[in-house]
């Protein structure tokens, strides 16, 4: 297999999944590669009890019955759409579901503003149209419709920021599980195979952007992804996906407990004064969210790694906070100047970690200004 700058799940986990298949028993709806006990197994890791000769490590963390919830969905045929502030593992877990499925998560729609029916629908080869008219041969099927033809999981990432159109055109096909092609006069109708589905995501910060229907949300179970206010959860996610990034990256670096400590406890000071605040112009335009956390920590490493001396200190970990932070000036540079003085400074005065921090926080303020 060629190097890929990001493997999918399905190729990133290509061992466990084949493992998985071959020791599964249990019954599986549709065309599905593996039963629903072992895609929850897949997602949320095994436990001693599961009875097998090999660990599998947990990949997506959060409430089992989110996952659960969701693995049902999926076997009635319903859509699945998952709902969420941005960063809370909404397109992950939707992956991660797919790839166990039907080992494909590559079928995708990315919502915006420019999407049209074409990209969930299909489109035509302008140049075989000319030469030889409009046939099968010549039709472009989106990722939607292959997946329909395939009997596979789909998926349309941040389905309410596409326009009422794109989401109305949705309705039939999660209804009716058909497509229609009136351009042809034979062989003019794509029947969804057993197995197909569509998981969705949306960002619940997107609210009033393009609302959905009411009757397209009557055709999709929701699952609401919450923050994860965990600490220990929070921990692993970030130490989860750091370790990916060194994989990736092949740097040797050590990242100590004591900075990912600091990092963890920034975010929810800063979530803390965020709900507190009585105006948005008194929080930070960053929903603080884990994703965000493990972007600070990824630019801090890289940092230390090509302009550093391969050591993580705190006075990086902090320049690569306010620089990820601060996206408006001056709101957010004063939030954070105020953060640095009301509660890191005095944190300082008895640790040596806070301190760096602190240094590191006025430099890329007074660097920002």
């Amino acid at each position: 297999m060629s190097e890929m700058l990001r493997a999918p799940a399905e190729v990133k986990y290509a061992e466990e999944l084949d493992y998985l298949e071959s020791v599964d028993t249990g019954p599986k709806p549709y065309s599905w590669r593996l039963s629903p006990n072992m895609v929850r197994l897949f997602v949320l890791g095994s436990e001693r009890a599961d009875g097998l000769d090999r660990e599998i490590p947990q990949k997506w963390f959060g409430d089992r019955s989110f996952v659960e919830r969701s693995i049902v969905t999926l076997a009635s045929d319903r859509g699945l759409l998952l709902i969420g502030d941005p960063g809370t593992g909404k397109s992950w877990l939707a992956e991660l579901l797919s790839a166990a499925i039907c080992r494909n998560s590559t079928l995708v729609v990315q919502g915006t503003a420019g999407t049209t029916e074409d990209h969930i629908k299909y489109s035509w080869n302008v140049s075989m149209v000319i030469a030889k008219g409009q046939s099968r041969e010549s039709m472009i099927p989106s990722p939607i419709m292959t997946a329909m033809e395939q009997g596979v999981v789909g998926r349309f990432e941040e389905l309410t920021r596409s326009t009422s159109d794109v989401q109305d055109a949705l309705i039939s096909i999660l209804s009716e599980k058909y497509v229609s092609i009136p351009e042809l006069s034979t062989d003019n109708i794509v029947f969804a195979k057993p197995g197909f589905s569509i998981i969705a995501t949306a960002n619940s910060r997107d609210r009033g952007v393009n609302d959905l229907s009411s009757a397209l949300k009557r055709r999709f179970n929701f699952v609401r992804i919450p923050m994860v206010t965990s600490k220990r959860s929070e921990t692993e996610i970030v130490r989860f996906r750091t370790e990916e990034l060194l994989r990736r990256h092949r740097i040797e670096l050590d990242v100590p407990p004591t900075l990912l400590d600091i990092l963890l406890q920034s975010f929810a000071d800063l979530r803390a004064a965020a709900a507190a605040a009585s105006s948005d112009d008194e929080k930070l335009e960053s929903a603080l969210s884990t994703a965000e956390q493990i972007g600070v920590l990824e630019d801090a490493i890289l940092h230390s790694q090509f302009f550093g001396d391969r050591t993580l200190r705190a006075q990086t970990l902090a320049s690569s906070l306010m620089g990820s932070l601060a996206r408006r000036s001056p709101e957010d540079l004063a939030i954070l100047n105020k953060y640095l003085h009301g509660v890191v400074e005095p944190r300082a005065k008895t640790d040596e970690g806070w301190a760096g921090f602190l240094d590191g926080g006025r430099q890329a303020i007074a660097t920002l200004s």
